[in-house]
């Protein structure tokens, strides 16, 4: 069984098959054209070193509570409607500005909670939560 010829000599092939090598260096090339673009654009820039340590600045929480009554609880004291605002305008004022979390009670009305959401905007707060206890 020959390989290169049909007649039946037994001669020994002497030609290289040049084909697989020449698809090899084709596929080299392109990879080559494509990337060398990509590294001879970049910028060398040298940049300046900085340490990775995570900030543990915490703002502090504020904790208004509306009990069933519809009275308000900053921090477990209570205060009134006027007092509210200023308290809420003097916090809001603190750097980092803390949190508020707003507990209301489930049976006080809804009007209560919202006149603390307002005071609040209106104070200058932009972190407002509402704090719930989960379903058993």
């Amino acid at each position: 069984m020959a390989f290169g010829t049909q007649d039946d000599s037994d001669e020994v092939m002497n030609e290289i098959n040049m084909t697989p090598m020449v698809d090899i260096m084709l596929v080299l090339l392109i990879i080559f054209i494509i990337t060398v673009p990509v590294m001879k654009h970049s910028v060398n820039i040298d940049l300046p070193r900085a340490s990775n340590e995570a900030q543990n600045i915490k703002p502090e929480t504020i904790r208004l509570s509306v009990d069933a009554e519809g009275s308000y609880f900053l921090n477990e004291t209570k205060i009134t409607d006027d007092e509210l605002g200023t308290q809420l305008k003097t916090a809001a004022a603190q750097n980092p500005q803390p949190e508020l979390h707003i507990r209301g009670d489930k049976s006080v009305r809804y009007e209560r909670v919202a006149q603390a959401m307002a005071a609040a905007q209106q104070a200058g707060l932009r972190k407002i939560g509402f704090i719930t206890e989960p379903k058993n």
